[in-house]
């Protein structure tokens, strides 16, 4: 199971990179239209932004499973192996914590923005709810990493004296 989670989260780390690009080749191609040939699109930011917050979301698990998040590691850092792993594994079950409630709450607000009809307030009329799926979708794939993490870390502790990897 635990193979299956990083495959999974690898895929979408992949895909989330392949949505970075995209972002920029839209990004530019709207600078090149606007300005170049005084022509703008009706979508190209509305679908860059739509992009980068999937992106953003969907990348979150491939990150912390090559643990690459941001951390302070000014005291962990002087840990020995035991505490590390003690730190590491507070610090997965905050990220679970916090993945639960934004999965939940993730998904009240997209189930609201369907009930209601919610669209974005642009020409497109993106339907709100697209953009928004992306929460709980990217919390819970950060949650099942979180977890794998959790389950691998009395086998796997964190090297000493690495100064980087800490969640």
């Amino acid at each position: 199971m635990l193979k299956l989670i990083d495959r999974l989260n690898d895929a979408f780390g992949w895909l989330a990179a392949a949505a970075f690009v995209a972002v920029g080749a839209m990004i530019t191609y709207e600078v090149i239209m606007r300005y170049v040939f005084l022509a703008p699109t009706i979508w190209a930011e509305e679908m860059s932004r739509f992009f980068q917050i999937w992106a953003t979301y969907i990348a979150a698990a491939y990150v912390l499973r090559h643990r690459q998040l941001i951390a302070i590691t000014i005291l962990v850092n002087r840990l020995g192996p035991a505490g590390r792993r003690i730190a590491d594994g507070f610090a997965l079950l905050w990220i679970l914590l916090f993945c639960g409630v934004a999965v939940f709450y993730g998904l009240d607000i997209m189930l609201e923005s369907i009930r209601l009809g919610r669209a974005t307030s642009t020409m497109l009329s993106v339907p709100q709810w697209m953009t928004e799926i992306a929460i709980p979708l990217g919390f819970t794939l950060l949650g099942l990493q979180a977890l794998a993490e959790l389950i691998r870390l009395p086998k796997n502790p964190p090297a000493v004296g690495e100064d980087h990897g800490e969640f």
